[in-house]
């Protein structure tokens, strides 16, 4: 997991072969007009979803974990927290691992928090189990997927 402010993004391209068209699309598009949705940068390998979404409470948030997909979740407005947990100390799944949504929540609490504020972000792989969107008030975020 790592987390960091949208200015120091160029630390991180060298990461993955697509963080840089990731990061590239953050400077380049105007993401507070861009509608929810989900848009496809580069076929299914590269993914932007696009949320308005209220924050929830701590105790309603749920870790997930993903296989296929690296998270980077950038806040661009409102005050999110983000729970994390290494997934393989996650030992109480809800179900099994969905691989259509490419998803898998657990009842175990997270180990830490994380405040991001808006244009911070944090990246999530696959061995990071994260619950996001605990906060007050609306949030309004992007989040990148991309293929491992």
């Amino acid at each position: 997991m790592i987390f960091s402010s949208l200015s120091q993004s160029f630390r991180y391209a060298a990461l993955h072969p697509l963080f840089p068209r990731a990061f590239d699309y953050i400077r380049d598009t105007d993401l507070f007009n861009l509608a929810p949705g989900r848009y496809h940068i580069v076929g299914d390998d590269l993914i932007v979803i696009s949320e308005h979404a209220p924050g929830k409470t701590k105790e309603m948030a749920r870790l997930e974990a993903h296989r296929r997909y690296i998270d980077i979740q950038l806040v661009l407005d409102g005050d999110e927290v983000m729970g994390w947990k290494p997934l393989a100390d996650c030992l109480n799944p809800v179900s099994e691992h969905s691989m259509e949504k490419d998803i898998r929540f657990f009842h175990d609490a997270p180990a830490s928090w994380i405040a991001v504020p808006p244009d911070h972000f944090c990246i999530f792989f696959p061995e990071d189990a994260h619950a996001p969107l605990v906060g007050t008030g609306k949030i309004r975020k992007v989040i990148f997927k991309i293929a491992v």
